[in-house]
């Protein structure tokens, strides 16, 4: 049988949590930001991208194709993608297929 305090925490870390979303979604029509940071969150994007897949470009483990990387070169084809269409989600879906496709050619996965 589990604690009461654990219970009571997990409602409270909800509560906090919920309230904490809900008040940028209520105030938010009501809520003026700066101009300098509402130019910088259209960095928040991009950045949470490259900390998702840093980590993963980084670390040896993976697929490879002989001396290149597979996910190298499936980055080098979404960075084109991205210069090109400067559109975020259309990056992410192309590098994602490249990284499955070149995965699939090159029979490394």
């Amino acid at each position: 049988m589990t604690r009461p305090e654990i219970w009571l925490l997990i409602v409270l870390s909800g509560a906090i949590t919920f309230s904490h979303r809900a008040s940028f979604i209520m105030l938010g029509s009501r809520l003026r930001l700066p101009p300098v940071l509402q130019r910088s969150l259209a960095y928040i994007p991009p950045a949470v991208l490259a900390a998702i897949v840093a980590p993963a470009l980084l670390s040896n483990a993976g697929p490879s194709a002989g001396p290149f990387d597979v996910r190298l070169l499936a980055l080098v084809g979404a960075g084109f993608v991205a210069w090109r269409s400067r559109n975020l989600m259309l990056t992410f879906v192309a590098g994602m297929l490249l990284l499955w496709a070149l995965t699939w050619l090159l029979g490394r996965g």
